[in-house]
């Protein structure tokens, strides 16, 4: 009878569908084999993207199946459809099962993005892993640590009385006696129901969570054993390349490939227009994809020259206006009116998209580095009409995503290959692919108008066109506001971007707001404060402002101080900059940049740490120089010679606040810290020179214009 009560339930549960689906819940069940595995219905799982919206409803709260195991030799395996693309969430997620369980992290194995091991899951974004797939783990990890002390008293025939857990070991409390967790899971099978009130250790007694354990496997990466899929072979395996149009938006009319087929080991593949040649290694694949001979039909593109007046003119039209929002600001002494233009930015990921794929039979498996393996699946099932239960996707941790790998493209290559050639194909797209073919970040139109009365907002109306309408919110106090976001019609393709548009709009907001307190000759620091009603806002700024020493005598002339904050996604974040601008050259000089920023409980201080210096870091080179430039659909700055980010030079003196709210949950930090450095610049700019740029990036060439 061993597993039996496991088995019928898995049987169960996999001949039921998801509404609005057709998926089966196959791969929600996971047979673990001998030890504890706990099932449990989770209410709240539609917040945590563990499972897929039907056409626009939400479904009604089910079974789950398993996200933790324990063996019979007490080893802990979770599994959550997240994954790790640099942000450190394989330590973090770790950290918070080992503080429920009172075991070391290394005890603790997390898998993770794997379609056919782990619980469905919408994709690693927006912020959410942490305030949402930790708490599930927890719950979990707490469950289980009652279920074996529970099973411990049945064992020593006790009563309810406390016991100990420590390092996998449950004590007796009279006579020392202990027994190991996997102990108490051999030759036993429970499925229990998740006890949503089970009690979790409170942060403030965290000693596992809240502290800088070092990253999981972060050796394999220091030594080069982690393998990337860029890295992967298989036996027997070819190397696949693409042929790709010019220019975006081009049709191929007329093809010649006998070149290539010629050539000796090389394999060519056409399925209408997606041609692609597989060869024994990349260089002769890459050799065979040169011979191809094709003539393309383009269209007329809109060009980078005419972007903002296209956005504005193809925008979908908005709501009126209300008559006191234009009244207050046609009556106001005190006013602005400003255009921020924001141009589209590549991600420019460490690792280019890569993917493998291998078939066997009608069974898939495809490796790829993704933020959404269960939305490559999907793609991979309306690509080959496949089923999801014959597709697995494996998502190895991978080299960084920004929101720029939400999309299969390389798998789904990889895999059109391997089936016409009935081998192993990888395909690892170069550098110039990765800027031409993946999606950016969207480029914006922002108008803003504005209106002061003594110390107050009186008008506020503000209009995005087509970058988004996250962070699009004023969080100051304000009388009369109209925001709206406009879709328009695109150019280049666009996709999410860490901060999506709160980095845009919080930028407009920041150095509207800046000019709003210079243009009544108040304090931009005191005039925030004296608007704002929010105490976490309020305390990263004064955490920064305090560091920075903001009312202390500038070093010289052509010398700034600026300032920015905002709220993204549970973060609260402040950022101070101080800048100079040399007198003779323009040219700028970011001296320092301080910035603070709270998000609740702190799982992991070196990691949160880190992640706020690399979104301060990439949040340079959107505000200084990264934009880019096209004509004709042809991307021209497609290379990282010619496509600025930010270098060692660029990085100023820096330094991270930290504020552990320990009294308030956990939020995601991977984007809000990118908010502030480039309002933060604009406004020390100002300060220095008098010079206001309401443009995205202000200063491609390093020197700031006359005023």
């Amino acid at each position: 009878m061993k597993n039996e009560r496991i088995k019928q339930k898995g049987e169960q549960l996999s001949e039921r569908k998801l509404p609005g689906k057709g998926l089966s819940r196959r791969s929600f069940f996971k047979y673990m084999g001998a030890g504890i595995a706990t099932y449990f219905v989770w209410t709240d799982y539609l917040a945590s993207g563990v499972l897929p919206k039907s056409e626009g409803d939400l479904l009604a709260p089910d079974q789950l199946s398993s996200w933790i195991h324990l063996s019979e030799t007490g080893q802990i395996t979770v599994f959550t459809g997240k994954v790790e693309v640099g942000q450190n969430i394989r330590t973090s997620l770790t950290q918070v099962v080992a503080e429920e369980l009172f075991l070391p992290v290394s005890s603790i194995t997390l898998v993770m993005g794997d379609t056919h091991r782990t619980p469905y899951d919408r994709g690693t974004y927006g912020s959410l892993t942490t305030p949402q797939m930790a708490p599930i783990l927890r719950k979990a990890a707490a469950n289980l640590r009652e279920i074996l002390l529970e099973q411990a008293r049945k064992e020593w025939k006790i009563e309810e009385v406390s016991l100990t857990m420590d390092q996998g070991m449950v004590q007796h409390p009279k006579n020392g006696k202990k027994l190991s967790y996997g102990d108490l899971a051999k030759g036993k099978t429970l499925l229990q129901q998740m006890d949503d009130n089970v009690p979790t250790i409170e942060p403030t007694n965290w000693k596992i969570a809240g502290t800088s354990v070092p990253k999981v496997n972060g050796r394999e990466f220091i030594t080069g054993k982690h393998r990337y899929v860029s890295d992967m072979v298989l036996p027997g395996m070819l190397y696949g390349k693409v042929l790709r149009p010019p220019v975006q938006g081009s049709k191929l009319r007329a093809v010649k490939t006998e070149r290539a087929e010629s050539m000796a080991g090389v394999q060519l593949v056409r399925e209408g227009d997606f041609i692609g040649v597989v060869a024994q290694n990349t260089r002769t694949a890459a050799m065979a994809l040169a011979s191809i001979e094709a003539d393309w039909d383009s269209s007329p593109q809109v060009s980078r020259a005419q972007l903002f007046d296209h956005l504005l003119s193809s925008a979908e039209k908005g709501n009126p206006v209300s008559s006191q929002v234009t009244k207050a600001f046609d009556e106001s002494t005190h006013k602005i009116q400003h255009d921020f233009e924001v141009q589209y930015i590549a991600h420019v990921p460490l690792e280019p998209r890569a993917g493998l794929a291998q078939w066997t039979g009608n069974q898939l498996e495809v490796w790829t580095g993704t933020q959404r393996p269960f939305g490559v699946q999907e793609e991979l099932e309306r690509t080959f009409d496949l089923p999801g239960e014959q597709i697995r996707v494996y998502m190895p941790d991978t080299g960084s995503g920004y929101g720029g790998k939400h999309t299969g493209e390389a798998g789904i290559e990889a895999a059109r290959l391997s089936k016409a050639t009935g081998k192993p194909v990888k395909v690892n797209w170069t550098r110039e692919e990765e800027f031409k073919w993946a999606y950016f970040r969207p480029a914006g139109l922002i108008k803003v108008k504005a209106a002061v009365k003594g110390q107050g907002i009186v008008s506020w109306e503000f209009h995005n066109y087509n970058s988004g309408g996250a962070g699009i919110d004023l969080p100051y106090l304000g009388t009369n506001k109209h925001q709206e976001y406009h879709r328009s019609d695109t150019p280049l393709r666009q996709g999410s971007y860490r901060a999506l548009a709160s980095t845009a709009n919080i930028f407009a907001i920041e150095s509207t707001v800046n000019d709003l307190a210079r243009k009544i000759e108040a304090d931009p620091l005191q005039f925030r404060l004296d608007n704002l009603d929010n105490d976490r806002l309020e305390a990263v700024i004064n955490a920064a402002a305090g560091d920075f020493d903001w009312n202390r005598a500038k070093a010289g002339p052509n010398h700034g101080f600026g300032m920015a904050c905002g709220a993204v996604k549970g973060g609260f974040v402040a950022t101070f900059a101080e800048i100079s601008v040399d007198r003779e050259s323009r040219e700028l000089k970011i001296i320092k940049a301080i910035t603070a920023f709270e998000c609740g409980a702190i799982i992991n201080p070196r990691h949160l740490e880190s992640q706020v210096t690399g979104c301060v870091l990439q949040g340079l080179g959107g505000a200084l120089f990264e934009s880019v430039d096209f004509k004709d659909g042809d991307i021209s700055n497609a290379f990282l010679s010619s496509y600025r980010v930010p270098r060692f030079k660029d990085v100023p003196d820096m330094k991270v606040i930290l504020l552990d709210r320990k009294d308030l949950p956990s939020s995601g930090a991977g984007e809000a810290p990118i908010v502030c450095i480039a309002p933060a610049i604009r406004n020390a700019i100002d300060d220095a020179v008098g010079v206001k740029i309401n443009r995205l990036p202000m200063l491609p060439s390093g020197i700031v214009p006359e005023g």
